[in-house]
């Protein structure tokens, strides 16, 4: 039984205070904060020799000098996987580079070759999930440049473009394969 004088905390909040009047079911308190307040009588429960359930602000600070105080362990930066910043791959195809000799090759002979060896380069590139390839083919009467192109041309997935012109001049040109196709 509550009655006036006692000391009450609130159910469910952190509000205790001194019983300054009751009227029927509702209880009049002074909070420990100064503050008189209006509570129904089943939301209140009375202190046993005015220890208030709820600690004080002054309390707990006193509270928390008394214990240890746990720091979090500082975080380590977590090692970031470098950027795969990988080279472009170079193929070079000056009939000189694919063979120790040209005599007795005709033309037609050394572009099929020069042809066959950028095939074979792009399908390894293709496999191996390589990004770019640099085709070196030289300046010339631009015959292996637009054969290239055609073949380059039958692939899905590719994007095709001239190749850093301060380091290859006008000789090269660069293969971009796309690997994840977009349906």
């Amino acid at each position: 039984m509550i009655k006036v004088g006692d000391f009450v905390s609130v159910l469910d909040e952190p509000i205790s205070g001194k019983v300054i009047s009751i009227n029927g079911d509702e209880i009049t308190i002074a909070s420990n904060d100064g503050f008189n307040m209006h509570f129904m009588k089943n939301e209140l429960v009375r202190e046993e020799s005015g220890n208030s359930l709820v600690p004080s602000y002054e309390e707990v600070q006193k509270n928390l000098q008394h214990k240890e105080v746990y720091r979090k362990k500082p975080k380590r930066p977590i090692a970031k996987p470098k950027e795969k910043n990988v080279p472009a791959m170079e193929v070079d195809l000056h009939i000189h580079k694919l063979v120790k000799s040209t005599e007795g090759m005709s033309n037609h002979d050394m572009v099929t070759l020069q042809l066959d060896t950028a095939k074979r380069q792009l399908d390894f590139a293709i496999s191996k999930r390589i990004p770019n390839v640099i085709f070196i083919h030289g300046v010339g009467q631009g015959v292996l440049k637009e054969e290239l192109r055609y073949l380059f041309g039958r692939y899905d997935n590719l994007r095709i473009s001239d190749a850093d012109y301060k380091k290859y001049g006008l000789g090269a040109m660069e293969v971009y394969i796309v690997q994840n196709p977009k349906k």
